[in-house]
């Protein structure tokens, strides 16, 4: 509380002022993953084809749940397909473009702490590993208020899209157009996610393109045009449907048969028919002692 004093000579001073502090509104953020491309193959299979198993993750500073695709298994040429949806929600006050997080800073906090963060969008592809620790391909964040301006194609996306990304010798390249969610209200098309580790030169390298739609939704629209994550119900606004993979991404534990087909008898069908020769040969030769003395003896005595 604080105290104003004002000379008596001023007369009364003015109407109070209502200086209450803005209160945050209701916004849900969709991104639906459509497809990826050019992501990073960072495994080699047992055949000796290099590979990843990609899914994306994603989610906004300060909240707790990271949100994840399903899993793309065995792509052999970086492209991933989804159809997934995220949905995050957050409060925001427009004026101050800042979102307000109130969390418990401590789990023996009496009282949760507001804490004001950028609306910024986090995207991370992974290789998915089923043994050991997921592989981290490459990232991408995206402030919603100052984002690049999505690639129409995925040929004409790449690093140059970011602010940050340098060129070679030190040159930066020329500005690309930024653009606002929160004025557009929906944005659609490719970005690019860069990976952790330099080349040979030290340059910032590509891990993959991700082709994504954005749209913000205020708080009035949520119920009248809801939506659900993944392909879950409600799957509408849009409705997302099952991907259309390559008949080679499945996963091999739970796929025994397509396992023999795409892998085993793909790269060693002349090795497996050469060893089913030589095993009924074997097989043939072996009947034909077992059984050849036998008939020897019974021929003789008739």
């Amino acid at each position: 509380m604080w105290v104003d004093i004002f000379p008596k000579s001023l007369g009364p001073p003015g109407p109070p002022v209502d200086i209450t502090a803005r209160q945050p509104k209701k916004y849900q953020l969709r991104c639906i993953i459509r497809n990826t491309k050019d992501v990073v193959l960072d495994e080699t299979s047992i055949t000796g084809e290099e590979m990843s198993d990609i899914y994306v993750k994603g989610w906004l500073p300060g909240q707790e749940e990271k949100q994840k695709t399903d899993v793309h298994y065995r792509s052999l040429d970086g492209e991933g397909n989804f159809n997934w949806r995220f949905v995050f929600q957050f409060n925001y006050i427009p004026a101050e473009r800042i979102v307000v997080l109130d969390k418990k800073e401590h789990f023996w906090s009496a009282d949760a702490t507001e804490t004001r963060v950028p609306p910024k969008l986090n995207i991370q592809i992974w290789d998915n590993d089923k043994f050991s620790l997921d592989d981290f391909l490459g990232s991408l964040q995206l402030d919603l208020h100052h984002m690049p301006e999505p690639a129409k194609s995925s040929k004409a996306c790449s690093l140059k899209q970011l602010p940050d990304y340098v060129l070679p010798k030190g040159k930066k390249c020329a500005p690309w157009k930024m653009v606002s969610l929160f004025e557009q209200k929906r944005v659609y098309g490719w970005w690019p996610c860069m990976s952790s580790e330099l080349d040979r030169d030290g340059q910032q390298t590509l891990a993959g393109k991700v082709e994504m739609e954005l749209e913000i939704v205020y708080e009035d629209e949520i119920d009248q045009r809801p939506a659900g994550k993944g392909r879950e119900e409600p799957n509408m606004n849009p409705k997302l449907e099952e991907p259309k993979r390559p008949a080679t991404s499945f996963f091999w534990f739970s796929s025994p048969f397509k396992t023999l087909r795409f892998i085993l008898w793909k790269n060693y069908k002349y090795w497996i028919l050469i060893f089913i020769i030589l095993l009924l040969l074997i097989i043939f030769i072996i009947l034909f002692l077992y059984s050849f003395p036998g008939a020897a003896v019974r021929k003789l005595l008739s």
